[in-house]
């Protein structure tokens, strides 16, 4: 019996990346999860967390606990996960709400909310057991960005490379130093804007040396700002989010 499925779209992706949320959509169902759609969903905190402000983040994540509580797996029903096209925004409920909710009347809560969360190529792989989209194509060569939260907070790195690996047409060009920062990090590139240029355009150099057109990740806000780069300097790369890419050619 396969599993329902809440999809959380973050913040970045449902104002600036709607398409990937689509898309999201479209290679769950594809693999036959039913997937279901809260409106009442906002946001899961990191940003006041990220800038400091625990207690409105708080307040935030806690809503976040509300619009994703759902009743226990049981024989005659599947189970049911909470899946998000952001290792980021990922990372934040599994890690942080750890800290945030210690101690509080709401810790269970969270602590099941956080088991029930996860990031989506993870979750087509490690959950599901899927390692290829039936009908994906794209063709070109593409390198891979580790985003920080993928890889550090959620210990993504097998899953995304394994589902592209099933992409026909689509060849892996391994770039040097892929586990390096963007430089996005939120608030960081607004604090720190020279040195966030400064990583971002290592890392389009990085990915230009491959020869690769496209570069992709798990994370719209480090492609987001990979893309900002490349579109001022006029470079030829093209960002993806893996499930743009999970969704092409079908």
């Amino acid at each position: 019996m396969l599993p329902t499925v809440d999809i959380f779209i973050p913040c970045f992706v449902d104002q600036l990346y709607p398409a990937t949320a689509l898309n999201m959509v479209k290679v769950l169902e594809r693999v036959g999860v039913k997937v279901q759609y809260n409106p009442d969903q906002t946001c899961c905190g990191q940003p006041a967390y990220n800038a400091g402000y625990q207690s409105q983040s708080r307040a935030v994540a806690a809503k976040f606990l509300q619009d994703f509580a759902a009743p226990q797996a049981s024989d005659d029903r599947p189970p049911r996960y909470v899946v998000s096209p952001s290792a980021s925004c990922v990372g934040m409920v599994r890690n942080s709400y750890s800290s945030l909710f210690a101690g509080t009347a709401q810790q269970s809560a969270c602590q099941t909310v956080q088991g029930r969360t996860h990031e989506l190529t993870e979750f087509l792989v490690d959950v599901l057991g899927v390692t290829a989209i039936p009908g994906a194509r794209l063709a070109g060569t593409y390198t891979y960005h580790d985003s920080c939260s993928a890889l550090r907070e959620c210990g993504i790195r097998a899953a995304p490379r394994q589902l592209l690996e099933g992409v026909a047409g689509l060849e892996r060009i391994e770039m040097a130093e892929t586990t390096t920062c963007c430089g996005f990090g939120g608030t960081f590139a607004v604090k720190f804007e020279a040195i966030s240029v400064a990583m971002a355009q290592q890392k389009v150099e990085h990915a230009l040396d491959t020869g690769a057109d496209f570069i992709v990740s798990t994370d719209v806000s480090c492609l987001m700002h990979l893309e900002a780069y490349i579109k001022k300097e006029k470079l030829p790369l093209k960002c993806l989010h893996v499930a743009d890419v999970l969704a092409s050619g079908w």
